[in-house]
């Protein structure tokens, strides 16, 4: 397998057009990413996933965000509609955790009759009654117990299905009272106390093949945001011992600062393997490749070691998924955490 370009990229539109054919074909990202815009039918997105392998000549991983619920990239009536993950952690109580598994379970199966093979979830973020809206109903629990059991279920759901999963946001976004998207979040926690909890909850998933970076400052640790903080990979990589493949959350969101490209180098300075790139905006795809090289030997190594959980899953008969989903309800219902 050849060296990749240290990125993930993203594409503008339903089919590939020549010009990102070619740039694809000459920089060898690492992987892709889809989003709404991407999607019109399964015919047309089928025809996409195999456009953008053939565009790099392998069979590259292809990412999604399908957690359910308001970030749910494939509808109706391409896939299942999800509550967000933490209603129905909420609504299964303490079957909860069974029920999440078959959940990812039954996404991961469609999103791989598509030729999508990665999905950006579990997502370990230890929600607060102040965890800004964005994120907060994203969550598994406000425990760190729960969150870990219920992220293990859905890292499993995932594997089972043959799709590779994507823990987020390291090191841990639940305090965050600003939308990363727009802003950039600041944490004025003592490191002690996020020891204990947000950066506790990512330590049982060292073994998960890939992670992604989250945009916000930890002020009392690093004054850079982490997805640019060689201080804060470094604690990814010591104190939580993450060896898998580390991408940076979305490198054009707002809460970075500097051009994309700027944004991006510096990402790659501080220690992550990859740089995501989610517009589709070619232009700004084209600056990024130019200011990165191709992934380090270190990344390279922990990219190969990502690709070799992907399997091809048993078949599965996706209806009685659903049936085994459903009969876990419970009877009472249970309270929001």
């Amino acid at each position: 397998m050849s060296r990749f370009a240290a990125a993930i990229f993203g594409c503008e539109g339903l089919r590939l057009s020549s010009d990102e054919k070619r740039f694809f074909a000459e920089t060898s990202p690492f992987g892709f990413i889809l989003f709404g815009r991407n999607i019109r039918d399964a015919d047309q997105l089928c025809a996409l996933t195999n456009d953008l392998r053939d565009a790099v000549g392998w069979d590259a991983p292809v990412f999604i965000d399908q957690e359910g619920g308001r970030v749910q990239r494939l509808r109706p009536p391409m896939a299942t509609e999800w509550l967000p993950p933490l209603e129905d952690v909420t609504r299964f109580g303490p079957n909860a955790a069974a029920a999440m598994r078959l959940r990812y379970q039954i996404i991961g199966h469609e999103l791989r009759s598509y030729g999508i093979d990665g999905n950006c979830a579990p997502m370990l973020d230890v929600a607060r009654p102040e965890t800004h809206k964005f994120l907060r109903n994203r969550c598994y629990g406000s425990d760190l117990e729960t969150v870990v059991e219920i992220g293990r279920a859905v890292t499993r759901g995932h594997l089972d299905a043959g799709v590779l999963p994507v823990m987020k946001h390291l090191p841990g976004h639940g305090l965050a009272q600003l939308d990363s998207h727009l802003d950039l979040p600041r944490i004025d926690t003592d490191k002690d106390a996020l020891d204990a909890v947000d950066f506790a909850a990512f330590k049982p998933f060292a073994d998960v093949p890939l992670g992604m970076t989250a945009h916000l400052v930890f002020e009392q640790i690093d004054p850079q945001p982490a997805t640019i903080s060689a201080k804060m990979i470094e604690l990814i990589r010591t104190d939580l011992g993450f060896d898998g493949f580390l991408m940076t959350d979305d490198i054009s969101m707002e809460a970075l600062s500097g051009t994309v490209a700027q944004r991006s180098a510096a990402s790659i300075k501080a220690g992550c393997d990859a740089v995501l790139h989610c517009n589709g905006k070619l232009s700004e795809m084209q600056s990024i490749v130019g200011g990165i090289d191709m992934m380090t030997p270190a990344a390279h190594s922990r990219a190969e070691r990502a690709l070799a959980a992907r399997h091809s899953p048993a078949d599965v008969d996706i209806e009685a998924l659903r049936t085994e989903f459903e009969a876990l309800k419970p009877s009472i219902a249970q309270p929001e955490p």
